[in-house]
């Protein structure tokens, strides 16, 4: 398996504090099957990681995971929070796209809203050749409350990626429903871990699949697990037309 969003690189964000956890956490991927971790540390106001720091610091701790004997790899990436002078940061290279291929990016949201910038802003990136995936949408106040916004994006060509531990509950019986309406109706095309440790934030990534496997098919687990593999390789993302989430009725009426 691959791990598309991960925040295992030591240090820098609120991810693995040291070395040592990162080991933790490399030795806990490996036992769920995982091969590959595309590393992606915050980048917003609180946390600095610009491209040069991210790709030495997924340098060094390839480094010390073959000096462990840990069979992982380690790929740079980066969660940059979405923001007017994104495009501009981009183009100063203090952006990373993943695996740096100019291919795609992560996009966090804000957790309670979305900017009123953020369509056009998606779409010039995609003018530009750069697909966008949205992390965790399903962790988003407005999104929660009007799909429909979700839905127009993803319709315009933005991909997602649901987390985890959204689909196995544990971020709530909510959480977990909407997560299981975005992969039925369409609306996300990744599961990652967005492991941060490996207690309150582990990866459950064979667990969130297994899931999906139960809930949905197996056809749809081979899609979701094979995804990731077609992105570090910069190829094209399997997709299927997007439809919206139809509001349930109260009351007899809408």
């Amino acid at each position: 398996m691959i791990d598309i969003h991960c925040h295992i690189l030591p240090g820098v964000d609120d991810g693995a504090g040291t070395v040592e956890d990162s080991i933790k956490m490399a030795k806990k991927a490996v036992d769920e099957g995982i091969t590959t971790i595309i590393a992606t540390p915050h980048h917003n106001a609180h946390y600095q990681n610009n491209r040069l720091k991210i790709e030495n610091d997924v340098e060094d701790l390839n480094d010390v995971f073959r000096q462990e004997g840990i069979n992982l790899e380690i790929i740079p990436g980066q969660e940059p929070r979405i923001n007017a002078e994104l495009l501009g940061q981009l183009e100063n290279q203090e952006i990373l796209t993943l695996c740096n291929q100019n291919k795609y990016v992560h996009i966090e949201l804000p957790s309670n809203h979305i900017p009123n910038y953020t369509q056009s802003l998606l779409y010039e990136l995609q003018l530009q050749g750069i697909t966008p995936i949205v992390v965790h949408p399903e962790r988003n106040v407005e999104i929660i409350e009007n799909p429909d916004v979700l839905f127009d994006l993803v319709n315009e060509g933005v991909l997602t990626q649901v987390t985890s531990s959204s689909l196995i509950g544990n971020f709530g019986k909510n959480i977990q429903r909407f997560s299981h309406q975005l992969i039925s109706h369409n609306l996300t095309h990744f599961i990652a871990s967005d492991a941060h440790n490996v207690s309150s934030r582990a990866f459950h990534l064979r667990g969130a699949y297994e899931q999906v496997e139960k809930e949905f098919s197996v056809k749809m687990r081979y899609q979701l697990q094979e995804n990731p593999i077609l992105l570090v390789n910069g190829e094209t993302i399997m997709t299927h037309p997007p439809e919206p989430i139809k509001k349930k009725k109260f009351l007899g009426i809408f």
